[in-house]
């Protein structure tokens, strides 16, 4: 199993290339995660460099696994910025290379994002993607709740306008974290 590791923001720049090439193989295979094929490389690692800052501010954390030779996946958790909703966070970017599929690294990726979140004291995760999509069947076994799709939402790697399904995930807060977190009670 490949493990997964936290980057700071100097370590997202080192990375950034890798994490650039990850990139563009997930867009140009069809996947929808915000981009349109063909990607070019450059822009790719651009986009990654960029998310540094947010990572320094904390406002976004990164986590990436590596096989023997490079960046094998990714995910991002982004913290909301608004007072009344320090609560919950978004998964973004969750991506594994086709020939590291189906060996756990998706779940793992996942994992780790949902620990922090609880470690940080949030209670509410969100997130999107494409309605259909193979992504859908790892975030349903994960024990992520659909909420409802939106039609048209975004266009597919190649352009076409595609549905996106809304799903959310309650989590505990961390014993020591809780008191940073809004009581999903309390909150409107």
């Amino acid at each position: 199993m490949i493990g997964t590791v936290a980057v700071s923001g100097p370590e997202l720049v080192t990375y950034a290339d890798e994490l650039a090439a990850l990139l563009v193989e997930t867009v140009n295979g069809g996947s929808s995660v915000g981009f349109l094929a063909p990607l070019d490389r450059g822009a790719a690692a651009d986009w990654w460099r960029k998310r540094a800052g947010a990572v320094d501010a904390g406002d976004l954390q990164v986590w990436i696994a590596r096989d023997a030779e490079r960046v094998a996946g990714t995910i991002g958790l982004v913290r909301s910025p608004l007072p009344n909703a320090r609560h919950r966070a978004e998964i973004a970017k969750l991506m594994v290379r086709p020939s590291c599929r189906g060996q756990g690294l998706g779940r793992s990726l996942l994992a780790a994002a949902e620990r922090s979140a609880a470690e940080a004291g949030i209670t509410l995760l969100v997130l999107d993607t494409e309605s259909d999509s193979p992504a859908e069947r790892l975030y349903r076994s994960a024990g992520w709740t659909e909420c409802g799709s939106i039609p048209e939402y975004a266009a597919d790697p190649a352009g076409t306008l595609k549905p996106t399904t809304l799903y959310y995930k309650a989590i505990s807060a961390a014993p020591e974290s809780s008191d940073r977190a809004v009581s999903p009670s309390t909150s409107s």
